[in-house]
């Protein structure tokens, strides 16, 4: 199947725990690339929602962020750091005997030493599963985002196809004339070395033997009927994948490359300067048809 690598979503949902928003991207790569940016305490759900994405993303650079409001203000909890708090009052001791402080530490004084606190909110508050399911919340809102995301992709995908299919059938129809204009070519090289072998026959210079191995090996040099062959294997191949519901980006990457190597071995056995212009525009197409495939999952 054809599907675009490039797409983009983004989803918020609410309810009586926490305000959910997803954003998801995906742009072109060679292979899978996760990124994920989640909010504080969502670090256990990460593995879980990698494996969501490698389930419905093959290739392609994506991006995911997470972020979550929860509508529940959390419960605080005030430590003292007492050790650091005796330091600092002895250390204020011997200062105010030398003369150099007066007076007593305020509650506003404590708040200039950061050392001096510690805030942090009470996990005992939290309700019995709350943790769980928000986990299962977000999957499930990230699950919501890569549809979006999918349809998207799928949807630059049909787009991609439909060019890739108008310029295969033109491949098609340019190998055709290739074949075409090689044949004709062909049977004019077999007529001009006819005509050269009765020329030597009638000087009694040839040895007619080696010269008709001579003209087989030569015509044989020229047939491009392998070429032809795979060449029209490789676009039926190409219809396949395309028809196939799997990813098919690296093979059809793949096939480009061999229809090019088919292309080459073609233009230096055929002969006649038509050909040489046909084997230009196949190369041309088959070029314009790669860089649409990068963008091919």
């Amino acid at each position: 199947m054809i599907k675009s690598m490039t797409g983009f979503a983004s989803l918020t949902r609410d309810d009586d725990m926490a305000t959910i928003t997803v954003t998801v991207r995906s742009v072109n790569h060679r292979y899978l690339d996760l990124q994920l940016r989640t909010s504080a305490g969502l670090a256990a759900s990460e593995p879980a929602l990698r494996a969501l994405i490698q389930r419905r993303v093959a290739r392609g650079r994506v991006e995911l962020v997470v972020s979550v409001q929860p509508r529940r203000i959390p419960a605080l909890e005030v430590e003292l750091n007492e050790p650091f708090l005796e330091g600092l009052n002895a250390a204020l001791e011997r200062a105010r005997a030398r003369g150099h402080i007066q007076g007593l530490l305020s509650p506003g004084d404590l708040l200039r030493f950061p050392q001096a606190l510690v805030i942090r909110e009470r996990g005992e508050d939290t309700a019995p599963g709350d943790g769980g399911q928000l986990g299962a919340r977000v999957e499930e809102v990230v699950s919501a985002a890569l549809d979006d995301l999918d349809a998207m992709r799928v949807r630059e995908g049909g787009f991609l196809r439909a060019e890739l299919d108008a310029r295969r059938q033109l491949l098609g129809r340019l190998f055709d004339r290739v074949a075409s204009e090689a044949e004709d070519a062909l049977e004019r090289l077999r007529a001009r070395l006819a005509e050269r072998v009765r020329d030597l026959r009638a000087e009694n210079l040839a040895d007619e033997t080696v010269v008709a191995q001579e003209i087989a090996r030569f015509v044989g040099r020229s047939d491009i009927t392998e070429e032809v062959v795979r060449f029209k294997a490789h676009l039926e191949h190409w219809r396949a994948l395309s028809d196939s519901p799997e990813p098919c980006g690296r093979k059809l990457d793949f096939l480009l490359q061999e229809m090019n190597r088919e292309v080459n071995t073609t233009g230096s056995k055929a002969e006649g300067a038509v050909v040489s212009e046909l084997i230009v525009a196949l190369k041309a197409e088959l070029e314009k048809m790669r860089e649409q495939v990068q963008n091919v999952e």
